[in-house]
């Protein structure tokens, strides 16, 4: 093997190394930052809700309740059921599940659902020697 990739390969996984350091470094300190606005979010709802507010203007902000909701289910086939039963088939997002999509042109390689697209490219794995 060539030396010039051997020495890619060593700065590549050099390189990575220092980036998932970074990463790491940075995901501990925006969790510290993450906690304290945390406090002080709590504290400025239960200002709001002591105060009977929804919003309230101060010199350097504006800060604003609401209502987030936040919908999941525990029981999809009865909620794919429920769906079919009052074609409501919006209420699932569009998008197509990979893996899942995967198998199945795998497995049908002469089926080609209308509207589908395909991108392939090829890439490189580089795993650290031990």
């Amino acid at each position: 093997m060539s030396e010039s990739i051997d020495v890619l390969v060593k700065v590549y996984v050099k390189l990575r190394s220092a980036r998932d350091a970074l990463r790491n470094d940075y995901e501990n300190k925006d969790k510290e930052l993450q906690a304290q606005m945390n406090v002080i979010e709590s504290e400025i709802l239960n200002f709001c809700k002591t105060s009977g507010l929804d919003s309230l203007k101060t010199q350097y902000g504006t800060a604003i309740r609401s209502i987030k909701e936040r919908y999941w289910c525990t029981d999809w086939d009865s909620f794919r059921n429920f769906v079919k039963e009052h074609d409501a088939i919006d209420l699932f997002e569009k998008r197509i599940h990979q893996t899942n999509m995967k198998q199945f042109m795998e497995s049908n390689p002469e089926l080609l659902p209308p509207g589908l697209n395909l991108d392939r490219e090829y890439s490189i794995t580089i795993r650290k020697s031990k």
